[in-house]
């Protein structure tokens, strides 16, 4: 390992001790020393491009038919778009107010171990890293896979095989990318995100031409519909919020983001701004040209869309589909490995976990964590099961993340707030994420209630690896030897140590 005396320095040597540490009294004034950390290279633009890239995913392309079956007429569904936007946006603020005053990386689990303590942080990221992620990468992923290859296999169903295949290989790029450089992998989100800005204006500005034409038949009435059942419009708002997901994940990488006190809520009101926008006139663009009852139908709203406006330029709608796909993975890796990266600084993980690259700076174990265990579930697992079992959780925890900033203003008065939301902001939201959990259990309370059970497992979990100190000397000397031999095949140091 990587052990520090009081004025050490740290280097690689080649040879018999592949590892050593040099005193500094030794070394030459002239020798470049580079502290282990992660850098602050998350600008105001990066920053919007991870909230934006990570929001717009595959839904809005592919199936907004769950809020219009749920609402049972286009101008509910269309209100339903903007209040699930607005609501986000309040979610937002408040992690705005929370990610200035507490300028920690690690989003949900760091709000909620300062308001509540360690047991529920430690909960949420050991289901979040054994399961919710995983499953939830390897979704998206599958989503990028079949689209990548729709268009060599326009007369005949892609093979399962080869969209795995596919869908591995994508996964495996974003973790590398996210493991060789910070740098490179804002860029690509960057370059992604405009992608997707790109495709929503393709879908957009024809349905506003469409409109200028006179196309408005399918507004005609637009409250009128079929009759929907008293759980239909809490399931619509469900279906929304879901599709909104994703506005909390630049609070996982608060430390790398350049002045935090500006940027976030600055990076957080844009993007929100600019996705319900989008998604509102997106909604409108495809009633200009389908009906309700054939967007009810349709697999794939944006490739119906396509193909009666453009022909056979529909082809490249597909691609769209998947570069959206591969930003929202790229996204999520990039933002979530810095959870685990903090939850192992906060000694709730292995301590591997809490290592920096000494030349990339990038927490290369806490990205390639998620590898093996997302592979699993692309190949073996029932995905869409699990994200069934674990929807209600991420609702659950961040509604206890925001009742937390309520707490907070309550338990520590004095904390520096530069950015302040009303108070009625906090408590409207918080109470509407309870409202979620709370449908998840009636509408679906054996799923929910696996899920939930599965989450109680972090309990014992927390006493066993966490509050355990006798642990058998045995486990102690394999845990220090494991990490001693990945630090040096990984190359990795604990944060702000100086390598030379």
């Amino acid at each position: 390992m990587y052990k520090q005396a009081a004025d050490d320095v740290y280097c690689v040597t080649k040879g018999k001790d592949s590892l050593r540490t040099v005193p500094s009294a030794d070394t030459k004034m002239s020798e470049k020393r580079e502290k282990v950390v992660l850098k602050k290279k998350v600008t105001l633009l990066r920053g919007i491009s991870i909230i934006i890239g990570t929001i717009i995913g595959a839904g809005i392309f592919i199936s907004p038919k769950g809020i219009l079956q749920n609402t049972g007429s286009v101008g509910m569904s269309l209100v339903v778009w903007t209040a699930c936007g607005i609501l986000s946006l309040f979610g937002a603020l408040c992690y705005a107010e929370l990610g200035t005053c507490i300028k920690k990386s690690g989003g949900h689990y760091t709000y909620i171990l300062e308001a509540f303590g360690p047991l529920p942080a430690f909960i949420r990221v050991w289901v979040e890293l054994l399961v919710i992620r995983p499953a939830a990468t390897a979704v998206i992923s599958l989503a990028f896979g079949r689209y990548i290859l729709e268009p060599f296999f326009i007369q005949c169903e892609i093979p399962d095989l080869a969209i795995k295949l596919v869908t591995a290989l994508g996964i495996t790029i974003v973790m590398v990318l996210n493991s060789m450089s910070v740098s490179w992998s804002a860029r690509i989100q960057i370059f992604l995100t405009f992608c997707k800005l790109i495709a929503i204006l393709i879908i957009i500005v024809p349905g506003v031409l469409q409109l200028i034409k006179g196309e408005t038949q399918n507004f005609k009435d637009a409250f009128i519909g079929k009759d929907v059942s008293v759980m239909g419009l809490p399931l619509a708002f469900y279906s929304g919020m879901y599709a909104y997901a994703g506005w909390f994940y630049l609070n996982f990488v608060t430390e790398e983001v350049e002045n935090p006190e500006k940027n976030v809520p600055l990076a957080i009101c844009i993007s929100m701004a600019i996705v319900t926008v989008g998604y509102v006139l997106t909604n409108v663009a495809y009633y200009t040209t389908i009906t309700a009852e054939e967007l009810v139908l349709s697999s794939a709203v944006a490739v119906t869309y396509a193909e009666r406006l453009f022909g056979s330029f529909s082809l490249a709608v597909p691609i769209f589909v998947a570069l959206s796909c591969f930003g929202s993975m790229n996204g999520g890796v990039f933002a979530v490995s810095r959870m685990f990266y903090v939850a192992s600084r906060e000694g709730h993980l292995p301590e591997i976990l809490s290592m920096i690259h000494v030349r990339k700076h990038t927490p290369l174990p806490a990205v390639i964590v998620l590898l093996p265990l997302t592979m699993v579930m692309l190949f073996t697992g029932d995905i869409y099961s699990l994200l069934n079992f674990f929807s209600f959780v991420r609702w659950l925890f961040i509604g206890l993340a925001v009742a937390g900033l309520i707490y907070l203003r309550y338990k520590r008065p004095e904390m520096h707030r530069p950015f302040k939301v009303p108070i009625f902001i906090p408590a409207l939201f918080s109470f509407t994420c309870l409202f979620m959990v709370a449908l998840s259990l009636y509408a679906d309370p054996i799923n929910t209630g696996i899920g939930f059970a599965i989450t109680l497992t972090g309990v014992p979990a927390y006493y066993l690896f966490i509050i355990w100190d006798n642990k058998p000397e045995w486990f102690q000397t394999f845990s220090e030897r494991t990490t001693m031999m990945l630090q040096i095949l990984l190359e990795v140091a604990p944060a702000d140590k100086y390598i030379s």
